[in-house]
C-alpha cells in the first residue's frame, strides 16, 4: 500500500461536533462542490455498517464500504478506483475544548497503484484543497448558529 496524498488542518469546533457534522456524509455536497450528491446505505451518519456511493459532478461515481469504523476518533472507508483499491481514512484528534486536528489519509493498492495512485492523488488534491476552507467555514457557522448545516 502507498500513501498517495495526506491532509491535516484544525475545525473551530470541539471533536464531537466535528464528528457529528463529518458523519452526516450525504450532507458533504453542502462543502464539496465536486460531489453532487451522496447515497448511504443505511441512511443517515455513518457507523460500522455503512457503505454508498459518491455521485461526482464529472458524472464519476465512487462506491465506499467502511473498513475500520473507531466512533470518535476515526472511520476507513475503501472503494476501487479503475484497477486500485483507494482507502481514505478519516482521523480526528482533540486540540483543546473547542478545536478538532482532522487528518485524511488517502492510500493505495494494487495493479499500478504508483503510476495510476500518482495521477488520482493529483486530481483529488485539487478537489480536497478546494473543499477544505469551504468545510471550515460551514463547520464554523454551524457551531454559531447551532444548526447543523
Amino acid at each position: 500500500m502507498i500513501r498517495l496524498l495526506r491532509r491535516q488542518f484544525e475545525v473551530p469546533v470541539p471533536l464531537t461536533e466535528a464528528w457529528r457534522f463529518l458523519a452526516r456524509v450525504e450532507d458533504w455536497p453542502r462543502w464539496a462542490k465536486h460531489i453532487r450528491r451522496v447515497e448511504m446505505n443505511p441512511p443517515g451518519e455513518i457507523g460500522p455498517e455503512s457503505s454508498g456511493t459518491i455521485h461526482l459532478r464529472n458524472g464519476v461515481r465512487s462506491t465506499f464500504r467502511m473498513q475500520e469504523f473507531r466512533p470518535g476518533t476515526s472511520w476507513k472507508w475503501a472503494g476501487a478506483f479503475l484497477w486500485l483499491t483507494v482507502h481514505y481514512d478519516h482521523q480526528f484528534e482533540v486540540v483543546d475544548a473547542d478545536h478538532t486536528r482532522l487528518t485524511w489519509l488517502v492510500d493505495a493498492d494494487g495493479f499500478g497503484a504508483r503510476a495510476i495512485g500518482r495521477l488520482f492523488a493529483a486530481l483529488y488534491a485539487i478537489n480536497l484543497d478546494k473543499a477544505i476552507p469551504i468545510l471550515i467555514s460551514a463547520i464554523g457557522r454551524s457551531n454559531r448558529s447551532g444548526d447543523d448545516a
